[in-house]
């Protein structure tokens, strides 16, 4: 009697400690998550204030791109690093969107913006880069107010409310610069290939620019609905749950 009560008394403890452990890993998950939000939005608050910081120096919206553009490329070379964070549940997001989402941003950055200087200053660049640091801004404070268990109505109305203005726009920037860089890509051959070689085999970038530009047509609309969906899920629900019994 006294051994099983023995054996009773140890496994009970066992649970405990094992919940214990459990309640622990979740708690420094979450603080981690927490600590990850957090920075990817203080990253997304520093561009802003470099542009508005320009703009009040210049008096001009023209040309603001270079006064943010080593944060720019540097932080958004980082996001790749979102795609493994979403595969391990870090982030709570779509890992095939996010990848999608990552890698458009990292080629339009280096393989157009960079590559064609020309384009650097033009307005379409800059309406790309309001779009995307307006919206990281709102998602990350909206994952990180979630985490806090205390997410403010207004944040989650514009985390689901604000791409509906903020995603064209974005995509609008994107597709004006690339189209912009079309002549400057054709008149220098950038990262093109021509034939003959010992390879035996072209590519031709600026036939591969015009495919990108074409791409956007059957995948911005899929992903923008599904965005719509979501917001009438999420603030319908919200609405249900305001709503007095």
């Amino acid at each position: 009697m006294v051994c099983r009560r023995s054996q009773e008394l140890a496994s009970c403890a066992t649970g405990e400690i094992a919940q214990f452990s459990s309640f622990s890993t979740n708690m420094e998950d979450q603080e981690k998550q927490r600590n990850l939000t957090d920075k990817k939005s203080t990253v997304w608050l520093v561009i802003a204030v470099g542009l508005v910081r320009a703009y009040l120096a210049k008096g001009s919206y023209h040309s603001l791109y270079y006064s943010i553009e080593k944060p720019l490329k540097f932080f958004q070379t980082g996001a790749l690093l979102e795609i493994l964070h979403c595969a391990l549940g870090i982030v709570p997001s779509s890992v095939v969107l996010t990848a999608f989402q990552v890698m458009s941003r990292v080629f339009l950055t280096w393989a157009v913006t960079h590559s064609v200087k020309e384009v650097q200053s033009e307005d379409s660049v800059l309406l790309f880069v309001v779009a995307w640091t307006i919206t990281e801004i709102i998602r990350y404070s909206f994952y990180t107010f979630s985490l806090l268990n205390h997410l403010p109505y207004l944040i989650k109305w514009a985390r689901y409310t604000l791409f509906i203005v903020l995603y064209p726009m974005g995509v609008s920037g994107e597709l004006l610069t690339i189209y912009a860089a079309l002549p400057f890509v054709r008149q220098s051959g950038l990262y093109s290939i021509s034939l003959p070689n010992k390879y035996n085999f072209s590519f031709d970038y600026y036939t591969f620019l015009i495919l990108v530009m074409i791409s956007y047509i059957p995948i911005f609309p899929q992903l923008y609905f599904h965005m719509l969906h979501q917001r009438r899920k999420v603030l319908s629900h919200t609405e249900e749950h305001k709503k007095p019994e």
